[in-house]
């Protein structure tokens, strides 16, 4: 079945896939700014076809838990605090002829030494249907529910901010042409905060795209891609007295191409223009070029590396802003020391643009630079069971109108991971 591209905003997660095991809870890349774009995961250690438990345990430390500042002082004055999770959950993976079902459900039980009041339990359910009718006719049909811990990157608070994030796509192909293909997509993305000062952020994006690829016998495409999403942020923000709604339409052109450069290489692009408008304070808006380019190298059987440069609008979960501009670029590397162990690194580097909120009323901008670097070793004694250990640092130079200053933190985390 020829892959179709599932909607999602957002630059996506800040660390190469690799780094994460497989149930590794979602809050490590809460931590780390990420993105997590809600698809069916890479393939999990183990035999599929049918039911199969899913467990993991482990710890993490992070030194700058709540992303403070080097200039402001700590909460308890105590920057630094010790995690340990429980996750179990059930896997379903199976085909029916041409049609391809793939269930999952995890719950998570996560609790701090010091800061318990962050303490929580969280969940992560996923139903997914690829389907194809005949030699023509193909699609997917998805939905999925997270409840994590949202980053506290750009907010300054001590309280559990729980993350509530719906989604649900239906996409599909037409192969009109034995090298033409003609695609449409939708889907809805929902997002609820726990906390009064994220609720400003609460919000529905509502995507439909529509597209034409050419497809020849060479496995690449190139085709052209329009699209349309539009934000509604049902809680006004209120920024000196004035109420400012965020509520947004944006729309893209883009070429979309996958180019198998030689049999280890690819590259994929996505770009083209974006024009993002609101309803209230035009001077928020925004348009130019906007898009992704990423390439995959395999010079050597066991080894991996990746590259990406990006130009996107993506949300910002703060209470004084709503969206920025990203400008960024990142690279990572995964080797396969032995049959059983392997390594991942990432590198990334990206400058936000902020744009909204109070800017909007003050019409000034500010910005940011987010970096971060991630290794991490995975050991793999059975095909059933995985060990890890992982290094990340975030770096931040902070946007000083913005008030959110510069901060450094480190994380390192230990896990085991089943399937039974």
């Amino acid at each position: 079945m020829a892959t179709i591209s599932r909607l999602h905003p957002g630059p996506g997660p800040a660390f190469a896939p690799g780094l994460a095991p497989l149930v590794l809870p979602l809050l490590l890349l809460a931590f780390a700014g990420g993105a997590a774009a809600q698809q069916r995961p890479e393939t999990p250690p183990g035999p599929l076809g049918g039911f199969h438990l899913v467990a993991s345990a482990g710890a993490f430390h992070d030194d700058n838990l709540f992303r403070i500042p080097g200039d402001r002082p700590a909460f308890d004055n105590q920057r630094s605090d010790w995690a340990r999770y429980l996750i179990g959950g059930l896997l379903f993976d199976k085909a029916y002829g041409r049609q391809k079902v793939y269930l999952q459900g995890k719950v998570s039980s996560v609790k701090f030494d010091h800061f318990k009041q962050i303490d929580y339990n969280g969940k992560d359910m996923l139903g997914l249907l690829d389907w194809q009718l005949g030699n023509r006719l193909e699609g997917s049909l998805g939905a999925s529910y997270a409840e994590t811990l949202a980053p506290y990157t750009d907010i300054r608070t001590r309280e559990r901010n729980l993350r509530e994030h719906r989604r649900g796509h239906a996409d599909g192909a037409w192969r009109m042409h034995p090298q033409w293909r003609l695609r449409v997509a939708a889907a809805r993305d929902k997002y609820s905060y726990q906390i009064p000062i994220q609720q400003v952020n609460d919000r529905t994006e509502d995507a439909l795209e529509a597209g034409l690829d050419f497809t020849p016998r060479s496995g690449s495409t190139a085709g052209v891609v329009v699209r349309r999403v539009k934000g509604r942020y049902p809680n006004p923000r209120s920024i000196s007295g004035m109420l400012v709604n965020d509520d947004f339409t944006q729309d893209e052109l883009k070429a979309k191409v996958h180019w198998n450069v030689t049999g280890a290489s690819s590259v994929n692009v996505l770009a083209g223009y974006a024009r993002r408008r609101h309803e209230l304070l035009g001077q928020r808006d925004a348009k130019g070029f906007n898009g992704r380019v990423t390439a995959s190298l395999n010079p050597r059987q066991k080894l991996r590396l990746n590259a990406a440069a990006w130009r996107e609008f993506a949300a910002v979960e703060s209470d004084l802003v709503s969206y920025s501009l990203n400008r960024g670029a990142s690279a990572g590397a995964s080797w396969d020391a032995s049959a059983k162990v392997r390594v991942d690194a990432s590198l990334s580097s990206e400058r936000r643009r902020y744009q909204g909120g109070f800017l909007s009323a003050l019409q000034g901008q500010a910005r940011d630079r987010l970096r971060n670097a991630a290794l991490g070793v995975t050991w793999s004694p059975r095909s059933t069971l995985q060990l890890n250990a992982n290094y990340a640092h975030q770096r931040r130079s902070g946007a000083v109108f913005l008030g959110n200053g510069s901060f450094k933190a480190n994380t390192f985390s230990v896990s085991a991971s089943a399937q039974f």
